[in-house]
């Protein structure tokens, strides 16, 4: 009768003990869901441009994008109203790079320059921005150059987007 007795407290001790799992698995999944909604913050570096949607496909065999696939590794197009910076990097597998060239600060009315340089610079305020990230080159400017998603669909095909 005692082992009896035994094994029922043990079976009621480990219904309890998986109840206990549930719970506190709970609690902690509640925590974690809570802390990554707390430790999302606004990233104002970003948010220079506002709500910019863009998506173009630009064909690579085109004449205008001769000096991107064959010269300089560059070339500045128009698409869309927005003037555009696209850089190509490698030869047997490249890589592509699309900034758009308004001036992040947004006071300046012609697009940014670029001289095939590490650079771009806006010509009203002399701000430059890198071609490696975007990142400003002055002290006090708080915006990066628009950078775009380039990707290479098929062998001709170049597909700008911003989502």
């Amino acid at each position: 009768m005692r082992f009896n007795t035994n094994i029922q407290n043990i079976c009621k001790l480990q219904s309890f003990t998986n109840k206990l799992d549930v719970i506190t698995m709970n609690k902690l999944f509640i925590l974690l869901v809570l802390a990554v909604f707390f430790s999302c913050e606004k990233n104002e570096l970003n948010d220079c441009f506002g709500k910019v949607i863009f998506s173009a496909e630009l064909y690579l065999n085109n004449p205008e994008f001769f000096e991107l696939e064959n010269g300089r590794g560059w070339v500045i197009t128009p698409k869309k109203g927005r003037n555009l910076l696209l850089l190509k990097k490698g030869i047997s597998n490249p890589t592509y790079k699309a900034f758009d060239l308004e001036c992040p600060n947004h006071d300046c009315t012609t697009p940014m320059i670029f001289d095939g340089s590490l650079k771009m610079k806006c010509s009203c305020d002399q701000s430059e921005y890198s071609i490696i990230n975007g990142s400003p080159q002055n002290n006090g400017a708080n915006c990066f150059a628009y950078e775009y998603n380039a990707r290479l669909s098929n062998k001709s095909t170049l597909i700008i987007t911003n989502f």
